[in-house]
């Protein structure tokens, strides 16, 4: 039995008494047409090679032949219906999208975008903290270099200032302690100035009586006082003073902190060293608030990190914009790739269900034109070799 494909023109060669049933379907090598055989009531067979033994399986390609004169003409074949076209079709597209992984546009994010993002996100916050920490150590350094200079400062200005009333005293062996307190050339020298505020003042070791008493100082109240009665003004910032002033006895040098209450009634940290007058019963006090040696400094670590939190706040912006830039960039970027992408599949699509004159309609001069240059070669192969099928026919 002779079967012609509606569409191309194909014939083959068909054993009917190789099909199962009265109707037999197969699908035609050249165009993919369905064909639908019907089993004769009654008909010469001519062998052929190969047809499917069951249905909705392509007949082998043959070579085409021409119709005998003793064969009887056979029944036209059956149309096949469009809804089993469409049922191939919709299982092809089916098996395609099962196997569809992540698409072209979500790789080029995660790829381009968001790898290289969290890379600057981690480097940026690692620069941050960097510049945190290097901000940090040059500030806390260089206060506590300035402090360390500044205690220094002063304990060197009460040891000069000793040594010069060691000296007058050499020079007055017979001048009282009392007398010491109106002698004008004596008060100059055991009354300098330390800093900005601070000074030196001349004290007592504890007599018999356990008291030490002031007898050069920058307050005129204060000299010939008992140094215990400041327990009264200075209140609960006593204690931190009377420490550092007593402890120096039997020719010790003695330094701290303690609070010292100024004339608005505000508590201040103050540093002071109390360094013997060697030979003598006196001491020389040097004292000053330490804030006016640290003060720059702290301006200087104030303006370090408002330095760093401006740079800080200028990186962010700048990451921020970046990410939206590059995250613009890429999503453009990849939304037209895959759109062309897309296209394209959709002719293929259309010139394999037998669009042969869909027209190509794409701009693009990379590797995405040579693919639409390759589908449009395609397609006038299959056209011409459709042609060439109908003529022989």
């Amino acid at each position: 039995m002779i079967v012609v494909c509606e569409e191309c023109g194909r014939r083959y060669r068909v054993d009917v008494d190789k099909m199962k049933g009265k109707v037999g379907k197969a699908y035609c090598h050249a165009c993919d047409h369905l064909i639908v055989v019907t089993r004769p009531v009654q008909e010469e067979m001519i062998s052929f090679e190969d047809f499917s033994e069951s249905n909705n399986v392509s007949a082998p390609h043959m070579d085409e032949i021409s119709y005998s004169e003793t064969h009887e003409e056979t029944p036209p074949p059956e149309k096949p219906q469009k809804k089993e076209k469409r049922t191939r079709k919709e299982e092809s597209k089916s098996a395609k999208f099962k196997t569809k992984g992540f698409g072209l546009t979500i790789k080029m994010l995660i790829l381009f975008f968001f790898i290289p993002i969290l890379l600057m996100i981690g480097a940026s916050i690692l620069y941050f903290w960097q510049l945190n920490n290097l901000s940090s150590l040059i500030t806390k350094e260089s206060s506590d270099i300035v402090t360390k200079m500044a205690e220094e400062t002063i304990a060197e200005n009460a040891r000069s200032v000793a040594a010069q009333v060691r000296l007058y005293i050499l020079g007055h062996p017979d001048l009282k302690a009392e007398d010491l307190s109106n002698d004008a050339e004596f008060q100059k020298i055991a009354v300098q100035k330390v800093g900005k505020t601070g000074y030196t003042a001349l004290h007592t070791v504890p007599d018999k009586d356990g008291i030490m008493r002031n007898w050069a100082h920058v307050n005129p109240k204060i000299i010939g006082m008992d140094m215990s009665k400041l327990k009264g003004p200075l209140g609960a910032a006593f204690p931190s003073f009377w420490k550092v002033f007593s402890t120096g006895k039997g020719g010790k040098e003695s330094k701290g902190y303690y609070t010292w209450q100024d004339a608005d009634k505000s508590f201040r940290e103050k540093f002071m060293v109390c360094t013997p007058v060697t030979g003598t019963r006196y001491y020389i006090a040097s004292t000053t608030y330490l804030d006016e040696f640290t003060t720059p400094v702290k301006n200087l670590e104030k303006k370090a990190r408002a330095i760093t939190t401006n740079t800080r706040n200028i990186n962010i912006a700048i990451l921020v914009c970046t990410l939206i830039l590059v995250g613009f960039v890429v999503s453009w970027y990849g939304l037209r790739l895959t759109r062309k992408i897309k296209y394209l599949t959709d002719v293929a699509e259309r010139i394999s269900i037998g669009e042969l004159d869909a027209e190509i309609s794409l701009k693009a001069t990379d590797e995405i034109g040579e693919l639409r240059d390759a589908i449009s070669r395609m397609q006038d192969s299959i056209r011409i070799s459709i042609e060439r099928l109908r003529q022989r026919r």
